[in-house]
């Protein structure tokens, strides 16, 4: 069965698939702040990026519950004080075999692109699902 919009053979990287996930924090943002961007767009975290587009880190939910689960107000948490530095990224000619592999082994459910070297969006595991039965994001 061809799905209109399928690429012949199949989405293979994910620079063939569009991201749903267009989120970017500062490190100087308030956690309350991120965490209404996530709920709003029901994304389930984004990454952090300098003036320059560059990934520092990534704030998830769990970052986000453990801080208001150890007492901290998110309105006076910064995103550095809560990200996860050094996060895990993909570039657009990562297959997305590889995107599930470092998902599934990392635990993580969003994976930013870096596209020249500045973040451009992440993918999810919903778009990496979508792309694997062959629907796009219209669809």
């Amino acid at each position: 069965m061809s799905i209109a919009g399928t690429p012949a053979g199949g989405f293979k990287t994910v620079d063939q698939i569009d991201g749903t996930d267009l989120s970017l924090f500062r490190a100087d943002q308030d956690a309350m702040t991120i965490a209404l961007d996530l709920l709003s767009s029901h994304a389930a975290g984004g990454p952090v990026v300098d003036g320059q587009g560059k990934i520092v880190g990534f704030v998830s939910e769990i970052d986000l519950l453990d801080a208001v689960h150890s007492g901290k107000k998110l309105e006076q948490v910064r995103a550095q004080d809560i990200m996860t530095k050094d996060p895990i990224v993909a570039h657009k000619s990562t297959t997305l075999a590889e995107a599930f592999k470092l998902m599934k082994e990392n635990h993580i459910v969003d994976l930013p692109v870096e596209v020249d070297g500045t973040v451009e969006y992440s993918v999810s595991r919903h778009d990496l699902l979508r792309a694997e039965v062959g629907l796009g994001p219209e669809e």
